[in-house]
């Protein structure tokens, strides 16, 4: 569905994607996560066909998005800084938006507005935070748009209103076969929602896997010993990770978990087990893999 390909974007000199290359299946949802300024607004910006780019292609249904009206209007890009116009209304955007899309559908628009506790007749301007970013979504949601890209979308949006717009958007996608990409630094959400997942740093793509495959090649192992080995002792281990407590050790190990249980057998534990590992913990090691040093963060 969406394809880039050697993808390059620059602002004055500035690489904000670079040579990014990767795939976008029709019908899934796509997470996009990396560190600040690592090119994931700016690559939405380029699949909807707000930016040009610099070297490389980008594809949307094999057709390149900018200055493509018949593309665009099969695109909705919810942008972090939302926008809206001047002293309007929920009820009025959505007669905005159903002049721009011909895929608006107005009974969506009212499930949408019984689904969420908006009032779709107060102006926008009044809204809280949270309130404007579920207006955006609801508006969204009522293009019924082949593609939707959410950058930040659960950004001040209360628990329960996430748990809800998970489930919209699972039952959109099964019943339309919806794409959706969404840019986010919550990656607990983005475990819970998304079938595949992109890790970006300075513009280039570091891995773009399936979610099942995103932990493999990582373990986490938790150990009790009599006498915990020293981590010099472990060297026959590709460990990312090393803590313990008393006699047990934590470890975070790259390879094969059946490989890695077998290894610390060798060494006479106690007991020995495999650990889930988050996806915050493998985001974590991949960027410190390619040199980005968290030690250096002062909080």
């Amino acid at each position: 569905m969406i394809t880039a390909t050697a993808l390059t974007k620059t602002f004055d000199g500035f690489a904000a994607l670079n040579d990014f290359t990767a795939e976008i299946p029709r019908g899934s949802i796509y997470g996009l996560v990396g560190t600040n300024g690592s090119g994931k607004s700016t690559l939405l910006r380029l699949i909807s066909g707000i930016y040009r780019p610099d070297g490389g292609e980008i594809l949307v249904a094999g057709q390149p998005p900018f200055e493509n009206p018949s593309i665009k209007e099969r695109i909705f890009h919810v942008s972090d800084d939302l926008y809206f116009l001047p002293q309007s209304s929920m009820n009025d955007m959505a007669r905005f938006y159903a002049g721009i899309y011909r895929s608006f559908s107005w009974d969506t628009y009212r499930e949408m507005c019984d689904r969420f506790p908006i009032d779709p007749k107060k102006r926008i301007n009044t809204f809280s935070k949270g309130m404007k970013r579920q207006t955006a979504l609801i508006l969204a949601l009522s293009c019924r748009p082949d593609i939707l890209l959410l950058d930040e979308a659960f950004d001040g949006l209360d628990p329960v209103i996430r748990i809800g717009l998970r489930k919209i958007l699972a039952d959109l996608i099964a019943d339309g076969g919806m794409t959706v990409v969404i840019a986010s630094h919550n990656l607990r959400e983005l475990e819970d929602l998304c079938d595949h997942m992109g890790l970006l740093h300075a513009g280039k793509v570091i891995f773009a896997r399936e979610i099942d495959q995103v932990k493999l090649g990582f373990c986490k192992v938790q150990a009790v010993f009599k006498v915990p080995p020293k981590p010099e002792s472990l060297k026959v281990l590709d460990v990312m990770q090393y803590e313990i407590s008393g006699s047990v050790i934590n470890l975070i190990v790259r390879g094969n978990a059946d490989q890695v249980v077998a290894e610390i057998h060798k060494m006479g534990p106690i007991l020995v087990e495999t650990v889930p590992l988050t996806l915050e913990e493998v985001f974590i090691h991949e960027m410190e893999a390619v040199g980005y040093d968290y030690s250096k963060i002062i909080f």
